[in-house]
């Protein structure tokens, strides 16, 4: 099959492509809305699995779509992608001092070969994230600097704000980045 990644995403793209299985990076527009009801883990997977929605017209019967989503829930609550600089800087000190959850949903869409209906199979991979107390200087230094708008939770643990920040992880580094490469690769195997 021919393995597709609906991402816009520079990480998730440079994630993919360490795992050395050719793909082809596409741009998916869809809503990141999803329903109130819905908690922690459950946003991602029904976010991702609308971005695959979103490309089903276009799906062919020889290929294999990944789409993915990422949220930060921090007691009880969703952060996403800040809306300004003000909101991001309100995010971060929100995480500063305390231990917060990445969800990270995947969903793996394909055509089933008799009857053309597509089929979706999803997984959620979740790390703990520790932040040390931060003062106010390194957050505004932060924002202002990398711009962490289209990020989740207003940071990349791969930036200045991981470097200093994070003092502890339960689970996977590259799920923080936004794609748990481990659990796709597995889940890929399936498909081969």
């Amino acid at each position: 099959m021919n393995l597709i990644l609906g991402s816009q995403s520079p990480r998730r793209r440079e994630l993919m492509a360490g795992l050395d299985i050719p793909f082809k990076a596409i741009t998916i527009d869809s809503s990141e809305l999803y329903p109130s009801n819905l908690k922690a883990g459950d946003i991602p997977i029904y976010i991702s699995r609308e971005k695959a929605q979103a490309y089903l017209p276009e799906l062919k019967p020889d290929e294999l779509l990944v789409t993915a989503d990422t949220i930060v829930w921090l007691d009880g609550q969703m952060l996403g992608k800040p809306k300004d600089m003000d909101d991001a800087r309100r995010m971060l000190r929100l995480l500063s001092g305390k231990t917060h959850q990445v969800y990270t949903g995947v969903t793996f869409t394909h055509l089933d070969a008799q009857t053309w209906q597509s089929v979706m199979e999803s997984l959620v991979d979740c790390t703990d994230v520790t932040f040390r107390n931060l003062t106010d200087a390194e957050i505004d230094y932060y924002v202002e600097k990398y711009r962490p708008l289209d990020k989740a939770g207003a940071y990349g643990i791969q930036e200045f704000i991981g470097y200093i920040g994070v003092c502890g992880m339960n689970g996977s580094y590259f799920n923080v980045m936004g794609f748990p490469v481990e659990k796709v690769y597995s889940a890929l195997k399936h498909f081969a």
